[in-house]
């Protein structure tokens, strides 16, 4: 199961990003995918298929740039040849809902009030024989009333050069964010914004202009032409092998230098596959869910995590433990230019090392006598 879910809305504290100039500006574009894979056996090579979709396109719009969506995405039915049936569009094993509200009755039953004039939309794209369940419907509306998320206030930490110091804080515990996944050949999460139109990256905009958003009519006019695109993260997670760094932590955790599961919100496996627990701690309202902080632990290490789950740093330290942070605070795009992604949530006494995991881990388990075997290919 892949599943992805984004909220862009506009408001005075999101106005770099959002172009709010004030009151009457509540654009808003909720998006919500869920995918399922599975085997094929029928045939002689067995064949990884996409067995059920579900997406969701929710719009808040002005009703004059409403109309030139529904619009555009009506077009793109006929063009995509989708035949009108009981309500629904009919495309092979795919049915498609297109429904306008004047007041969306998520918005009512939350009691929030849209400007006068705004009108709302919401495209469902599915396979025909899989219907969401009430609670998977109700997620992206679950995430909206828990509001926006709120950027962290920056720190100073000690800058070190070297994860040695944690060679004095044994044993530890590690969370993993997606910089190990990278250096393992899978796309940043930015690529998962530029294929859903989530944020304009060259800008860091959120995508709310009618005439930049061609998600929908994209999709919609050929199926077959975006799902390999759609289905690219899959792909890339099953493709990928553990890296020197993913054998690194397995190691030190072998010499009992590393306590505690991988508390991680990837989905790609790849702790579990180099022979490590894990502790998977996604979650779309961002509440995190208790992590195992053992009472031995000195120290959490937290290796390219950035933003989305600062209260398990914030955890650590109220139990007493050392957060260290090994982040190159950037990367390298597709174009090869670096593109700083600094840290918020990092704090005064935190430690920064500022390399990536592929070469500092496994240089952290020489140090401490641990041998290094190499991945299995």
């Amino acid at each position: 199961m892949e599943e992805g879910l984004w909220r862009r809305t506009q408001d005075r504290a999101n106005a770099s990003e959002s172009g709010w100039t004030g009151p009457a500006d509540a654009r808003r574009r909720v998006l919500h995918y869920r995918y399922r894979f599975d085997l094929d056996e029928t045939t002689r090579l067995a064949r990884l298929q996409l067995v059920d979709l579900y997406m969701l396109v929710s719009v808040a719009y002005p009703a004059d740039e409403l109309a030139v969506h529904l619009a555009a995405v009506s077009e793109s039915l006929r063009t995509g040849g989708w035949q009108a049936a009981g309500g629904e569009w009919i495309r092979d094993d795919l049915c498609c809902t297109v429904t306008e509200h004047h007041e969306h009755p998520e918005d009512r039953r939350a009691g929030r009030r849209l400007p006068l004039g705004y009108r709302c939309a919401e495209v469902v794209i599915r396979s025909r024989n899989y219907r969401p369940s009430p609670q998977v419907a109700r997620l992206p509306w679950t995430v909206l009333d828990g509001g926006m998320r709120v950027k962290d206030r920056r720190g100073n930490p000690q800058l070190v050069p070297d994860l040695s110091e944690l060679g004095q804080l044994l044993p530890f515990q590690v969370e993993v964010g997606c910089g190990m996944s990278v250096e393992a050949g899978i796309p940043p999460l930015h690529r998962l914004h530029e294929i859903y139109r989530v944020t304009d990256r060259r800008t860091g905009a959120f995508v709310l202009d009618v005439g930049s958003d061609d998600f929908l009519t994209d999709l919609l006019t050929d199926p077959e032409a975006r799902m390999p695109v759609l289905t690219e993260m899959f792909r890339a997670c099953l493709r990928a092998e553990p890296t020197r760094a993913h054998a690194a932590l397995a190691s030190l955790a072998g010499a009992g230098h590393l306590v505690g599961p991988v508390i991680t919100n990837n989905f790609d496996g790849l702790h579990v596959r180099a022979g490590l627990d894990e502790c998977y701690v996604r979650r779309y309202d961002e509440a995190v869910p208790l992590v195992p902080l053992l009472p031995q632990a000195r120290a959490l290490l937290v290796v390219g995590s950035h933003a989305d789950r600062r209260k398990v740093q914030a955890r650590a330290r109220d139990h007493g433990m050392r957060v260290i942070f090994l982040d190159p605070e950037g990367f390298h795009g597709s174009d090869g230019r670096w593109t700083p992604y600094p840290l918020e949530g990092v704090r005064d006494r935190d430690l920064l090392c500022r390399r990536e995991a592929g070469t500092a881990l496994p240089e952290l388990a020489r140090r401490l006598g641990c041998r290094i075997p190499e991945p299995a290919t």
